[in-house]
């Protein structure tokens, strides 16, 4: 391609309302420009990129035996209310009208569709396993979206589902397309880590994400310092650094507190460690029903450790999603204020933390204002109901596995993948019949790549100051020829052309920046390394006086010379032979 037929729409400042490096580079390399909020037009330069994820996605999942399908942005409300999904979405489910009236949506995510087109199309357990993916445009309608591509409202998603008739069959498929994503990410040249996750409202039982491990992620992943455990910080588990032990029971004691209400500010004024402190907490309940109640419950942890609100909501018995209980509420209940309270002689079911259940003399509220209780034992007055592991960990906790310390690091979601079992096949009746001739609701996979999202944590991970450094296999063009003072000499234009011509010949992916006079020179080798061109030919009349050209690889500080008769087998070997 030609630099001067080719919509080049590079920026020099970066835009104001771009915070993170992959939102500045995209819209400076002009990959996109912004139409509304969370919606983006995918210019030349980033639709080739856009496109050879997408090739790579596709490759592997046609690798792993998947079977590509298209399905309809535009869904029925029909299929979401059997799924029960259309009461339960919130605002991110974008609901319209057609002009009969009927009701629809634009699809965040296809699980109803499929399940619909797999119980009309299969009848035998004969036909499964089967697993369908596509990749094709989603819509969810963010709150705030932000971060350019990386939380957009419209983005590209492949989504794949897989049918099993057991769960021997299901659990088979999942270790595939586990090992599925590692090989596309892989390719991607992304650094990443699969973790144990939460299956969130998708639902489901086993899940894992995979992250790519970058400074502006979202997410918080753990993983052992020497081990294999890893898991999203939503339900990491690991043990935390003990408590100074304590040899002997002291005499327990009520005193004053005043207005010290925090951890920190009774620690203060008790002259005492976080560590000896408790820290209570007071949400709502579920009723029979699982819904939110106005019954409260009790959750105790270590002062110095903090409530992980996923685990937590997780429990039976309190409300998910959790809602923490209003002061009134809790002055209304136990007749005290917030800053005092503790789990002592408590009217409500108190559950305590891992981080607290063999805790010695520790300091807890006495459910009087302005009154803790020091040197507190667990006993009959002062006890809990059962114990759970409702804290988050923490950088330095020791693995579960045993292998190490927990290390936590910021890492951008761009891979899911979760085991469904029945929640949408039973609830819209997707069955085959058996081997004995009975009816068994298929098992269901699901398995999902944020395309778009891809392409921004690549760029998160490579770029210095100067702009994006592409991994080879997903840059916009392989090699730039950039020509200087081509106007002032033939000799210039004649090797450029010549070398274009022959690297395409070759199946080198090139761009000629042959554009006039007016693009200057410091303008062309900014553009290139702002575009992150891996590699770059720069042709000039100075060089070619002395039979040589100038290389240079975009993630590399040096420039070299290279004969001129000998370019062409050096970008066989660094372009053609590096792509792989």
């Amino acid at each position: 391609m030609r630099a001067s037929e080719y919509l080049i729409a590079t920026v020099k400042e970066t835009p104001t309302d771009a915070e993170i490096p992959s939102h500045q580079l995209m819209l400076r390399a002009g990959l996109i420009r912004k139409l509304a909020s969370g919606l983006y037009t995918w210019l030349p330069l980033g639709l080739r990129v856009l496109h050879k994820v997408s090739q790579i996605v596709r490759e592997e999942m046609d690798r792993a035996g998947a079977m590509e399908v298209s399905m309809p942005v535009v869904q029925h409300a029909e299929l979401w209310e059997e799924s029960g999904r259309w009461q339960n979405m919130g605002p991110e489910l974008l609901r319209f009208k057609d002009r009969h009236d009927r009701e629809f949506c634009l699809g965040p995510t296809h699980e109803e569709v499929i399940t619909d087109l797999i119980r009309n199309e299969y009848s035998s357990y004969k036909q499964l396993p089967a697993n369908f993916y596509q990749i094709q445009t989603k819509f969810r309608d963010e709150r705030r979206p932000r971060f350019g591509v990386m939380r957009a409202r419209e983005f590209i998603m492949k989504d794949a589902y897989s049918f099993h008739v057991d769960e021997a069959s299901l659990e088979a498929t999942y270790q595939v397309m586990h090992q599925t994503y590692c090989n596309i990410f892989d390719r991607l040249g992304l650094n990443f880590r699969p973790v144990i996750a939460d299956s969130g409202n998708i639902g489901g039982s086993t899940s894992h994400e995979f992250h790519a491990l970058a400074d502006s992620g979202e997410d918080e992943i753990v993983f052992s310092s020497t081990g294999d455990y890893a898991a999203n910080i939503e339900l990491a588990v690991g043990q935390p650094i003990k408590a100074a032990a304590v040899i002997a029971d002291a005499p327990q004691q009520t005193v004053d507190t005043g207005s010290a209400h925090s951890i920190e500010e009774v620690a203060n004024l008790l002259d005492a460690k976080p560590t000896s402190i408790l820290k209570t907490i007071l949400v709502h309940a579920a009723d029979a029903d699982g819904q939110r109640s106005d019954e409260l419950i009790a959750l105790v942890l270590r002062g110095d450790q903090t409530l992980n609100e996923t685990k937590a909501q997780k429990l039976p018995e309190v409300a998910s999603p959790i809602e923490f209980a209003e002061n009134d509420a809790i002055e209304a209940a136990l007749d005290c204020p917030p800053g005092s309270l503790g789990p002592v002689s408590l009217p409500i079911k108190v559950i305590a933390d891992l981080s607290v259940a063999n805790l010695k003399n520790f300091i807890c509220g006495a459910n009087k204002k302005g009154q803790h209780i020091i040197n507190a034992n667990w006993n009959d007055i002062c006890k809990y109901d059962r114990v759970e592991d409702i804290r988050k960990v923490q950088e330095g906790d020791i693995s579960p596995d045993g292998q190490g310390t927990l290390a936590i690091k910021r890492g951008i979601e761009v891979g899911h993948i979760f085991q469904l079992g029945k929640k949408y096949s039973e609830a819209l009746k997707a069955t085959v019949l058996n081997k004995d001739g009975k009816a068994v609701t298929m098992l269901m996979g699901c398995y999902g790549i944020g395309v778009t999202r891809v392409v921004a944590a690549c760029i998160e991970q490579n770029h210095d100051e100067h702009g994006i450094i592409w991994p080879e296999n997903i840059a916009p063009y392989q090699l730039i020829i950039i020509q200087i003072d081509a106007h002032k000499s033939e000799q210039v234009v004649d090797f450029s052309e010549s070398l274009y011509l022959k690297t395409q010949a070759l199946g080198i992916e090139v761009l000629l920046d042959d554009r006039d006079k007016k693009t200057s020179p410091g303008v062309r080798f900014a553009d290139s390394e702002l575009i992150g061109i891996p590699h770059r030919i720069v042709v000039s009349p100075r060089t070619l006086a002395d039979g040589a050209v100038e290389y240079k690889k975009r993630a590399a500080t040096e420039k070299q010379l290279l004969d001129k008769d000998a370019v062409i087998d050096f970008l066989i070997q660094n372009t053609i032979s590096a792509k792989g």
